[in-house]
């Protein structure tokens, strides 16, 4: 399906075309204030501005709730449900296509234009939302077999529930930041070695620094507590979607996991993209995920099968000599658990979720080599190291090195992306 034309100069290789209209939060030098705006090209549209000055006039439903376009963070549209973001995206998308009745709103005003359109350059992106929890699923079945063979063996690499549920933890929400945050290497205990008796930890900046390709999803509408989500209903609980590095201390994670699982492991930073791509957009890209042969509980079973999502996703590690590499090429199709899956089973006991909820997908690889999420699974737990351009070499992350998270769907002229997802490790604070 071809992408209508825009008034505004849009460049074919552009994540942000016409068929997308990504949302996040913006300030810029001369309004340090936090407030909505969508990505458009190579241009933020300010709707605080374009509402108060009566972008919306052709909407009397969205001219009555212009009142979310004023606040901090998404949080108060995410909840105002599907219909009301499928009608503000496709209301938007009419204002930038040429020919449309709503293009004169602004391709017209040449006034209201300069101060609503912004370059992307001149923004500065904040978290778009105020993430009340987050939670972090496992459903990389790929990621999952791998990492589990390399401790326990491929006969027993997924545990006896990995195909029956959806497997979780609960992150830490405090610590999620937005692509371009710099992160410090964790302290936390180590054990060096792990033959030893008895077995003594080491209190130490952690050796053994990862990375972990994910997919981010946003809850818009909530449910009550002690109420259950259908899973067929569960789609319109989806606002939207963003790119995630669940940075992981691999060697304080083996330390500390037994019995509760991650911790400081994995608390210490979760970079996200910074626009979120809503449901809708994506809704073209839908296709079928990793096929599970398990015969699942009622409350597990989707009468929509194409429930996973067509996104291309690439990881590039730049080291402080600023040399460049794509370690890993992979696509979001590559999960055994849905998101309406991963809804309802968060749901299934009565646990209220709430608009702005963070769900991670876990770790996406594919089978492959060179399409693995994780820097663990590259290197086989250690026992070979990634060629770098330049002459470079990596196991783990050095001080210095920046990780880029992109994704995409869709062909040129009509991309759907999210704007990266970056973060560069600053070395270990010095111990008080």
């Amino acid at each position: 399906m071809s992408t209508p034309k825009s008034w505004l100069p849009i460049a074919a290789n552009s994540p942000f075309s016409l068929a997308n209209i990504p949302f996040g939060i913006i300030s810029t030098t001369s309004n340090q204030d936090p407030r909505p705006a969508v990505a458009i090209g190579e241009y933020a549209l300010d709707l605080s501005i374009f509402s108060q000055n009566e972008g919306f006039c052709a909407s009397p439903t969205i001219q009555s709730k212009t009142a979310v376009f004023l606040q901090s963070t998404l949080n108060a549209f995410a909840a105002s449900g599907r219909p009301f973001h499928r009608e503000v995206r496709t209301y938007l998308q009419n204002v930038f296509t040429e020919g449309s009745p709503y293009s004169n709103l602004l391709e017209a005003n040449k006034e209201l234009q300069a101060k609503a359109l912004i370059p992307l350059e001149d923004i500065k992106n904040h978290l778009p939302l105020a993430i009340g929890d987050y939670t972090d699923f496992f459903a990389g079945k790929n990621h999952a077999f791998n990492v589990g063979t390399l401790f326990r063996g491929p006969q027993n690499a997924l545990q006896p529930n990995y195909t029956h549920l959806p497997v979780a933890y609960h992150g830490r929400a405090s610590s999620v930041v937005v692509s371009g945050t710099p992160l410090r290497r964790p302290w936390g205990q180590i054990l060096l070695d792990s033959t030893a008796e008895p077995k003594i930890p080491t209190f130490t900046p952690a050796r053994r620094l990862d990375i972990e390709l994910e997919l981010g999803m946003f809850v818009g509408i909530g449910n009550e507590l002690g109420e259950q989500i259908d899973i067929n209903k569960a789609e319109e609980h989806i606002f939207g979607y963003v790119l995630m590095n669940d940075w992981s201390a691999r060697d304080v994670q083996t330390w500390e996991y037994v019995p509760l699982g991650p911790f400081n492991a994995k608390n210490f930073g979760t970079t996200i993209s910074p626009w979120v791509v809503l449901a809708d957009a994506l809704a073209p890209f839908k296709t079928t995920g990793l096929k599970n042969e398990t015969p699942l509980q009622s409350y597990l079973q989707e009468d929509e099968q194409n429930n996973a999502l067509d996104i291309n996703l690439e990881i590039d590690l730049t080291t402080s000599s600023g040399n460049t590499t794509t370690i890993s090429r992979t696509n979001s199709r590559k999960l055994l658990w849905s998101w309406p899956q991963m809804i309802a089973h968060h749901s299934v006991s009565g646990c209220n979720l709430r608009p702005g909820d963070l769900f991670g997908s876990g770790t996406i690889s594919g089978e492959e080599p060179g399409t693995q999420g994780s820097l663990l699974e590259q290197i086989q737990g250690g026992k070979v190291a990634i060629k770098l351009n330049g002459g470079e070499e990596r196991k783990f992350l050095q001080d210095g090195d920046t990780i880029t998270i992109r994704g995409w769907s869709g062909e040129e002229g009509g991309l759907v992306g999210f704007g990266d997802a970056v973060g560069v490790i600053l070395p270990a604070v010095e111990r008080v």
